[in-house]
């Protein structure tokens, strides 16, 4: 299963005990997802299907809790993985659409089924359960939710926006896509909707991840300072060859000729390591001094 599959699963199994949250909750859910439709009669229908099973599993579960269905039909949405309401249910649509204070003229779940802040979490959840989802955390930081129009949009940017969460929107062919991309605001986001054990989930995953990039950053330093140091050593040593062969150790001074020779020796060796050779031992940057002064020579050989 998916994280953002996971995600959902824990959303949906989550108990919420306050009329007014579970109220707030049901009407993101039905809005966001577009159950609440118009038949050609002109009557309200409301429909939940079952490429969308956790959706309906939750609305039927709110509805129970709610009152507003009888168990027998919430067991029945839940068992098939939809939830229908049509004509033959019109009292039970009715009252749906007027505890969640529906609005007919736009897509939007109304304010006043989400005064505090506690009822503005539970629209989140139900948001994210309906048109949300998340990207691997493993490959990358990427959270969205998919809205029918600008409308939606705007509400659910505002709603994050109470939370410090700071979203952006795009458009996606005909939908506009509110997405977040910072793993903190996203952890955030977790929190907020009550996904506490995918914050757990995610916040090792962040860790892990954090620790083998560390890992990697000094493993491609060292690998650099590597790469130098045997470049640096390798011309060095192309130098003094050229000077041993054009110019000889014996018109060297004392301290040039005894370095050209150490470094032929062990040419692997770090410029502390040829200073404590030395007898008085030298500094790392006395040799590195030394070194300069053979590779100026060998130039000024070549140049001649």
């Amino acid at each position: 299963m998916s994280f953002s599959g996971e995600v959902k699963e824990e959303l949906a199994k989550l108990e919420n005990d306050a009329r007014h949250c579970q109220i707030a909750e049901l009407a993101a859910l039905l809005i966001y997802s577009g159950a609440v439709r118009t038949d050609a009669q002109g009557e309200k229908t409301i429909a939940v299907f079952p490429d969308a099973p956790l959706v309906a599993s939750r609305c039927a579960m709110l509805l129970e809790k709610l009152h507003l269905t009888e168990m027998c039909a919430a067991q029945g949405a839940e068992t098939n993985n939809c939830l229908t309401l049509e004509k033959n249910d019109s009292d039970v649509i009715k009252k749906t659409l007027r505890t969640i204070k529906y609005k007919a003229a736009d897509s939007l779940v109304n304010p006043l089924v989400m005064r505090s802040l506690c009822c503005k979490r539970a629209c989140l959840r139900g948001a994210f359960l309906s048109i949300g989802s998340m990207s691997n955390p493993e490959k990358g930081y990427h959270l969205e939710f998919v809205c029918s129009d600008a409308k939606q949009a705007e509400q659910l940017v505002e709603l994050l926006r109470i939370y410090e969460i700071h979203a952006r929107v795009v458009v996606r062919k005909k939908y506009q896509v509110v997405y977040i991309k910072e793993s903190a605001e996203i952890v955030e986001l977790l929190n907020v909707i009550g996904a506490h054990i995918s914050l757990m989930n995610l916040e090792n995953l962040r860790i892990l991840k954090d620790m083998r990039n560390s890992i990697n950053r000094k493993v491609n330093c060292e690998t650099a300072n590597i790469s130098k140091t045997v470049n640096a050593a390798a011309k060095q040593i192309d130098d003094i060859q050229y000077i041993k062969e054009h110019y000889g150790f014996d018109n060297l001074a004392d301290s040039l000729r005894q370095v050209a020779q150490l470094r032929l020796g062990y040419p692997d060796a770090t410029l502390k390591e040829l200073g404590q050779y030395l007898t008085p031992t030298v500094g790392k940057s006395g040799v590195n001094h030394r070194l300069r002064k053979l590779s100026e020579l060998a130039q000024s050989l070549r140049n001649c």
